[in-house]
């Protein structure tokens, strides 16, 4: 069967061309490129208000799933249209990278043509790369938990939202997990928001502390949902609002609203079902810009943890060293810590 030709199109007032249309991403359902382009066409304003101006990371898959893939994190500054824009954002390490920082929708498309499954942005704008925006809160269910569980911890996560006067928007992982971002003012820094989103896991662990953990270490969370506080950390992202999941049944992560939540699956929504959903009911993030909300309570509640003597917490084990954080040793590897428990026993 010959080869499809290439084929070009004009998105945002940008000429894009798609190599490969008929080139297999997702094998087990037949998704073609052409597929995977088309439905991050279809995700239109959906894909932008979660992507526009925000450095982007790409997972990339040049031969579909069942081939290599790699995180795109650097933009080279040759072979790509010179409409391209990207921003400067600073790792850990401290060492620099130009991401992809899509302004229209072609910029997405260009990346779907490059073999881009998964779009992980950055909590930040461009314009100002070390101050999040976004306030996001990753419920992530312990082996034996099911989806029910973790709509069921996001709904204590909406109870201490609403306690606040703040807004959360939900949507579904692709996954067995669920994701609520808030929207802040861009005035903190990375080790404040990270602080302030242990604040809030640790207020929404209260309410519900049989069935939800702050726990870093998994020997410690038993059968419980996760709320990953590190998400907040530098140089962690989440697959993005209408992001494709890399998994056989190309299931996409989904916003929803909160009455939604507790009545869909995760596979109910796809490559194939999402854009009608789109068509038929638009984004339930559609005002997720309209308000940026206050840090200050939750550094509030920082201090007052602090008081009681809840510090800071471990960071991911690919972060140098920071100041106030605890050993990064696994509670029962800790000979300290087996030593104070042993005198208190």
């Amino acid at each position: 069967m010959p080869k499809a030709a290439a084929e070009e199109h004009q998105i945002a007032g940008h000429t894009v061309r798609l190599s490969s249309p008929d080139k297999v991403v997702f094998a087990e359902r037949g998704f073609t490129k052409r597929d995977v382009f088309e439905y991050y066409l279809a995700a239109g304003d959906g894909i932008l208000r979660a992507l526009r101006d925000r450095p982007t990371t790409l997972q990339r898959f040049p031969d579909g799933l069942d081939g290599e893939a790699f995180f795109q994190k650097r933009i080279p500054a040759r072979g790509v249209p010179d409409w391209i824009q990207t921003a400067q954002i600073t790792f850990p390490s401290m060492r620099t990278a130009d991401e992809l920082c899509p302004a229209d929708l072609a910029h997405v498309a260009w990346a779907a043509q490059m073999g881009t499954v998964v779009f992980h942005p950055w909590p930040v704008r461009g314009a100002a790369p070390d101050q999040p925006d976004e306030l996001r809160i990753d419920l992530d269910p312990q082996p034996g938990l099911g989806f029910g569980d973790v709509v069921a911890a996001a709904g204590v996560v909406r109870e201490v939202l609403d306690d606040m006067g703040w807004v959360g928007y939900p949507k579904t992982s692709g996954g067995r997990g669920v994701h609520v971002y808030v929207r802040i003012a861009a005035q903190w820094d990375f080790v404040q928001v990270r602080r302030a989103a242990i604040a809030l896991a640790r207020e929404v662990e209260r309410r519900r502390p049989d069935a939800i953990t702050t726990a870093w270490w998994k020997e410690e969370r038993g059968d419980k949902v996760f709320l990953d506080f590190n998400q907040m950390a530098r140089d962690r992202t989440i697959a993005c609002a209408y992001s494709l999941r890399a998994n056989a049944r190309a299931t996409v992560s989904t916003p929803v609203t909160w009455e939604e939540l507790t009545r869909v699956e995760p596979d109910d929504f796809d490559l194939r079902t999402v854009p009608k959903r789109i068509a038929e009911i638009g984004d339930p993030h559609a005002a997720i810009d309209d308000v940026a909300h206050d840090l200050g309570v939750l550094l509030e509640w920082v201090e007052r943890d602090e008081k009681a003597g809840l510090g800071d917490m471990p960071y991911p084990p690919d972060h140098p060293k920071m100041p106030g954080e605890p050993k990064r040793v696994q509670p029962s590897k800790d000979r300290d810590l087996k030593a104070q428990r042993s005198a208190e026993a």
